[in-house]
């Protein structure tokens, strides 16, 4: 029987949505095989084990569960872990390791913010993928011609993602949602980078997952995705775009939910808003910025690195009355934690590549202490 792609993975989730505390390899061979058919067992312990950790986590006695999933009643036997390495810089910690097994870790209400530029797809910071990147063989990741005598940035080619590229990235965001949930004080705000081609599909995950959307932030900056005419017939259709130049990033806003009125959060969590510019001036959701410059690659020479100017507004608004712990769960080259270390704030980052955890223990500091302009956002 030919089945439709990723109609197996569906199956099997759906299977383990029905059972809280999980199921052996067999008992979710059964519950797929009720849904779509018979499905050898070894195809479903396969598709299990290629996809754990990412969408699902395997428990004692080999059974499986849903990675992230918690009704609240299941409990799971404790699992022992060495603590990661952590470099401290003035009130920033930055972690080594997984963010969905560092949340698990942390105390209930313990992280007042989020801001995070996290991978937009599960492919691309692959650890096949970064060693193509990093040889420079491209890979998913599309390397720009120099445009004007300017080398450009390595791109991720997000219309590769295939049907299941995107039902798995809706799956892992929903997941780490959940986990994000328990960690987060009432109120508190998750801003979270995105794409105009793939934030439906991380906002649909997050909203799934119980946190309220608020909007988004509008980064205004011109990049140079879009405005393509027609691969292999730009001669011949030369007035055409095949998509429409993108001027504009957006950042998906999010929080948890608040405990009574926004005055009884404010008084009791200090979250529930948005720290103002000025007494005269609210937080807006459209920030002007700029691609960030060569002086800053040059410290934190990461793929998807934005400019401290925009970051530091971002940082800053995150926490209504300037107090609070800001979590950067995906910290890339540390300049989520850079930023809040620039406005004065506590921070805390995780990053599970090796080669990007290094990367920022010497940019993190570097990064701090830059002196950049920092208008508000309007």
């Amino acid at each position: 029987m030919r089945r439709r792609p990723g109609e197996v993975r569906d199956a099997i989730i759906q299977v383990l949505e029905e059972r809280p505390a999980g199921g052996s390899v067999k008992e979710i061979a059964n519950g797929v095989a009720e849904l779509i058919g018979d499905v050898p067992a070894s195809s479903i312990r396969s598709y299990l084990q290629i996809n754990t950790p990412i969408l699902f986590a395997r428990m004692d006695r080999a059974q499986y569960v849903l990675n992230g999933f918690d009704d609240g009643q299941t409990t799971r036997p404790a699992v022992r872990r060495r603590e990661p390495p952590a470099f401290r810089f003035g009130r920033a910690t930055l972690h080594l390791g997984d963010c969905s097994a560092w949340l698990d870790e942390q105390p209930a209400h313990s992280v007042h913010a989020v801001v995070t530029d996290p991978p937009y797809g599960l492919v691309e910071y692959s650890d096949v993928e970064q060693d193509k990147l990093r040889a420079g063989k491209g890979g998913v990741w599309r390397i720009p011609p120099s445009f004007d005598g300017v080398k450009r940035s390595p791109l991720p080619r997000f219309t590769v993602l295939t049907a299941t590229d995107l039902v798995a990235l809706e799956r892992f965001f929903f997941t780490w949602a959940r986990r994000l949930i328990r960690v987060l004080v009432p109120g508190a705000n998750v801003v979270v980078a995105s794409n105009p081609l793939l934030s439906y599909v991380v906002s649909g995950a997050l909203s799934r997952a119980g946190l309220e959307r608020r909007g988004e932030l509008v980064r205004l900056v011109m990049t140079m995705r879009g405005g393509d005419r027609p691969k292999a017939a730009h001669v011949e259709f030369n007035d055409v775009s095949v998509m429409p130049r993108s001027m504009w990033e957006p950042w998906l806003v999010f929080r948890k939910p608040l405990e009574g009125r926004a005055q009884d959060n404010l008084r009791k969590w200090g979250t529930g808003g948005f720290r103002r510019i000025s007494s005269d001036k609210p937080f807006g959701d459209v920030i002007e910025s700029s691609p960030t410059r060569a002086t800053e690659r040059k410290l934190a020479p990461h793929p998807s690195l934005k400019p401290q100017a925009f970051l530091r507004k971002v940082v800053r608004g995150v926490l209504p009355l300037g107090e609070g712990v800001v979590l950067d769960p995906f910290a890339g080259a540390g300049s989520t934690l850079a930023a809040a270390e620039a406005v004065g704030y506590a921070s805390i980052g995780v990053e599970r590549d090796k080669a990007y955890f290094d990367l920022a223990c010497e940019a993190l500091p570097r990064l701090a202490t830059m002196r950049v302009e920092t208008t508000g956002s309007r």
